[in-house]
């Protein structure tokens, strides 16, 4: 493949031995493989209090989310989750296992989210954040939720409470 701007995969067919269409360089054969993204966050408690945050970006501005956000590279799927809380709650927690795996073809994403405690009610909002709050059960912005899988993890989150080993939830579940 040479430098020139306008090199690399620009055509769009299902190379030999593939079964579905992707970019492909026709001088060199190289073949542009594109993946879902991994979505790493936790449903983080302090005490009886949930943990959310109310998105500052698009999409969903102004509505309620667990911290969440794109896995990085280099970086295991635990320490995205933890890394995720502080970028937007400006929170230190312990990961306490793995609590749902939401598989999402429409979009392309699969979320991983944890569930986790948090070291000290100690939060404050990051840079992708308006607002951080501490909210009991009955305190939850149902209404204004980013989106159904922050209600189905808060969910089994609470459906688990108590639970020292639970098998991680998928996107099956019921909408509240």
């Amino acid at each position: 493949m040479n430098d020139s701007p306008n090199s690399g995969p620009r055509v769009r067919r299902i190379p030999e031995g593939e079964d579905r269409p992707r970019l492909v360089c026709d001088d060199c054969g190289f073949i542009l493989y594109e993946n879902p993204k991994i979505i790493v966050g936790a449903v983080c408690t302090w005490q009886d209090r949930y943990l959310l945050c109310r998105r500052a970006i698009e999409p969903r501005r102004g509505f309620w989310t667990m911290p969440a956000g794109y896995m990085e590279l280099e970086e295991t799927v635990e320490e995205g989750a933890a890394r995720e809380v502080w970028e937007e709650a400006y929170a230190k927690v312990e990961l306490d296992g793995l609590l749902a795996v939401f598989s999402i073809p429409r979009i392309s994403q699969v979320h991983m989210i944890y569930r986790a405690r948090m070291l000290t009610a100690d939060c404050a909002p990051g840079p992708e954040s308006q607002e951080v709050g501490l909210f009991l059960w009955d305190e939850i912005p149902w209404d204004d939720l980013a989106y159904p899988n922050v209600a189905w993890s808060l969910e089994y989150e609470r459906d688990m409470r108590g639970h020292a080993t639970f098998p991680p939830r998928s996107i099956r579940l019921p909408h509240r």
